[in-house]
């Protein structure tokens, strides 16, 4: 997994772009990223499968925040990223959240 950022000229926006690659997609057919930029809306912000088996896409966000997030694979399977900035407690669950920080 990874999360690539990149600052437009007047840093107004972060363009991040979340990626998981096949093998951690456990064979999935549809992923999503959910977390606080779509309000952990399980299908508002899906992932495209690209040639390689890797789900990508890359998000807007305000800069100079933190978001929680999450992948969810096949519609019911919750995936963390290893990669993300930090990791925090879920309350919902015996899981970490993800945080990217924009």
């Amino acid at each position: 997994m990874s999360i690539k950022k990149q600052y437009v000229k007047n840093k107004s926006r972060c363009k991040v772009t979340f990626q998981v690659q096949k093998e951690m997609g456990n064979g999935a057919r549809q992923m999503y990223v959910v977390g606080e930029f779509n309000q952990w809306d399980k299908g508002a912000t899906p992932m495209k499968c690209q040639k390689n088996g890797t789900f990508a896409v890359t998000v807007d966000l305000d800069p100079n925040r933190t978001y929680q997030f999450r992948y969810l694979a096949d519609g019911s399977d919750w995936i963390s990223d290893q990669d993300a900035d930090m990791h925090v407690h879920c309350p919902y669950g015996n899981c970490d959240n993800s945080v990217v920080i924009t």
